[in-house]
């Protein structure tokens, strides 16, 4: 490592970044509240995705201000579609956290960003690199891959271990000169080239210094956990006062969002059935068996009528609003 060219890769990435970079609209700004909101986004979600929702989520939420303001069902709701919801709650605790301890300004240094609720290592490295330019290492999986085929590493990327090593890479390589562009780069170059399965290795700029052997059979991962197959059970009854609909309790998945109540199959055999719905949440298959419940339904604790006029601003997962939407008088 010692007599590894990291001035030169970091040169020649950061030429190719500047040549072909994507444009996209968190990559024209150095404000870093817009680029929290875009890296929190970015979670486990697609960049398409992103793209279809970033700007109109940041004209209601320009500022940490703005958010730390919005109700928790206003959040919620905000969120709708981009999934794993807690995402949004923690970011809405990070711009609480600005406001009361930073006067609504976003902190500059390192360990005041690092304490804001939610914030990762990565999430800091992605800070201080994009918005404030300043050197600092990032690793997600698409660096994981540039770094397991550059060095030839077969050691499991998800592991401890290759996580250590790979965050060891980035803080020894990542140059003190535009490291804005660098990590970028680095990012892109996974997101492009050094893809999953077989990279385009003749357009990567680094082909000069990698030294995968198989570049297609890296980078490795540990054994994948099986998919559980899962089958949920519910009600439709809309009558005059509006749907009902179960608020999540504190502490479950969706905290603070509504979904259509669940009941057991023995309960639901003998009412009509409306539809089956498949969806898949990280390593869950989930089917869904709706049933018309009877007019004269009590509901549970928990359970409440939300006025039809109500539906479009309450917070509801998007499984469960399509088939809400499906079942609604037109």
């Amino acid at each position: 490592m010692s007599s590894f060219p990291a001035q030169e890769i970091a040169q020649a990435l950061t030429d190719w970044f500047t040549a072909h970079g994507r444009d996209y609209p968190w990559r024209r700004t150095t404000d870093p509240w817009a680029i929290l909101v875009s890296e929190i986004m970015l979670q486990q979600t697609t960049i398409p995705t992103v793209l279809g929702r970033y700007d109109a989520w940041m004209q209601q939420f320009p500022t940490p201000a703005a958010l730390a303001s919005a109700t928790e069902e206003e959040a919620l709701r905000s969120w709708e579609g981009l999934g794993y919801y807690r995402r949004v709650r923690a970011l809405q605790a990070a711009a609480r956290a600005i406001v009361q301890q930073h006067g609504g300004r976003f902190p500059t240094e390192e360990n005041s960003i690092r304490a804001l609720p939610g914030i990762g290592d990565y999430t800091v490295g992605a800070i201080l690199s994009f918005a404030y330019n300043k050197q600092a290492p990032l690793v997600d999986a698409n660096v994981s891959r540039v770094f397991a085929r550059l060095f030839n590493d077969p050691t499991p990327i998800d592991s401890p271990a290759g996580r250590k090593r790979h965050w060891q890479l980035a803080a020894r390589l990542v140059p003190p000169t535009n490291p804005r562009a660098y990590n970028s780069g680095l990012m892109e170059l996974g997101q492009t080239i050094c893809t999953n399965g077989t990279p385009d290795c003749l357009l990567c700029p680094l082909r000069a210094w990698c030294k995968a052997e198989n570049p297609a059979l890296l980078p490795v991962k540990l054994p994948r956990k099986e998919i559980t197959a899962v089958v949920h059970h519910d009600i439709f009854l809309l009558t005059p006062a509006g749907l009902l609909m179960e608020k999540q309790a504190d502490g479950k998945r969706h905290e603070g969002m509504y979904r259509l109540p669940r009941r057991t199959a023995g309960l639901c055999s003998g009412l009509p059935h409306l539809a089956a719905q498949k969806y898949s949440i990280t390593r869950y298959k989930v089917t869904r068996h709706l049933y018309q419940a009877p007019a004269d339904t009590v509901p549970l604790p928990g359970e409440e009528f939300i006025p039809l006029s109500r539906l479009a601003a309450t917070p509801i997962a998007s499984p469960d609003r399509k088939i809400i939407e499906k079942h609604l008088p037109h």
